[in-house]
């Protein structure tokens, strides 16, 4: 008998959206697949879950891919999570979940909080149809393109940011879109949750003024 692929969507922050059935299914599965096992085990910890983990991350997901489908062929079930959210997006999981189905392995869902979701419904601006790019590009000249893209496309873009890096995006949003409204969304489900609306240059404004801290996603609104 096929085991199950359980994928596992765990809190952004607030450690109060994990939900009953999440909980439920992590004490039930034969293992835990976690991103970071060590942050994974402050989380079940919390909830007092005792569960055998084992990394799956970007370095081992190959190697892991390949044992995992051999557990399931032998009818043990996998919990897949992520550091936060909902593995697979931006984060290590596409490939496991892919090959599941690939050898036939049912796969459940448990959904929960999703910060692409969180941003796009408090940003204030359409929310149907959307398009989510992960995160912008590292270089310049390659982020600008998508920032252009993104005002182009006709609906609204959604996109992670590093704190490091909104700076120098928000310059690129002036030179490149510098009519776009833009919302930036930051630190989600927790205490210093916060969404700032505006133009690239008001938005550069403050952040210029104001160090960014914590995990950001950028909302653009469609032309």
């Amino acid at each position: 008998m096929s085991g199950k692929l359980y994928i596992v969507a765990t809190p952004i922050g607030n450690l109060e959206d994990l939900s009953p059935r999440a909980v439920r299914v992590l004490k039930e599965v034969s293992l835990i697949a976690a991103e970071d096992t060590r942050h994974t085990g402050h989380l079940l910890a919390r909830f007092e879950i005792r569960k055998s983990m084992i990394s799956y991350h970007q370095f081992s997901e190959a190697k892991r891919t390949a044992e995992f489908i051999d557990r399931f062929a032998a009818g043990e079930s996998i919990a897949l999570v992520s550091d936060a959210g909902l593995p697979g997006v931006s984060d290590p999981g596409e490939r496991l979940i892919r090959a599941a189905v690939a050898a036939g392995v049912p796969v459940e869902v448990v959904p929960g909080p999703s910060a692409p979701l969180l941003a796009l419904a408090g940003s204030g601006f359409p929310m149907v149809p959307f398009y989510f790019g992960g995160f912008l590009p590292v270089k310049s000249g390659q982020r600008r393109k998508e920032l252009a893209a993104a005002a182009a496309r006709g609906c609204t873009g959604i996109y992670f940011e590093s704190p490091y890096r909104v700076v120098r995006m928000l310059e690129d949003a002036v030179a490149e879109i510098p009519q776009a409204h833009l919302c930036l969304a930051r630190e989600l489900t927790k205490k210093f949750e916060e969404y700032r609306r505006g133009s690239p240059a008001e938005l550069l404004g403050h952040f210029q003024a104001h160090e960014p801290r914590g995990e950001f996603c950028l909302v653009i609104a469609g032309e």
